[in-house]
């Protein structure tokens, strides 16, 4: 009986399996870009962070560019 229940389980389970393949794949990915913005990031971001409220904005330009390059990097929109 169990090898019934297991042998009825893995046609349910292939089946999904070749369809979420890329899927899953994406998926092992996709944590890591589901992500909150805030938590993404985090070198650059206290680095960048660390720049503005010491020196401003205006002159943490690289810094921003590249705490927003890291972003994009983890599929943040930026």
């Amino acid at each position: 009986m169990m090898f019934a229940s297991a042998a009825a389980a893995s046609p349910e389970s292939s089946s999904p399996l070749p369809i979420e393949a890329p899927k899953g794949a994406e998926s092992a990915v996709n944590p890591e870009k589901k992500l909150k913005p805030c938590c993404a990031c985090p070198e650059t971001k206290k680095v960048r962070d660390a720049c503005i409220i010491e020196n401003g904005e205006e002159n943490c330009r690289p810094l921003i560019e590249a705490h927003k390059e890291c972003m994009r990097k983890m599929g943040f929109n930026i």
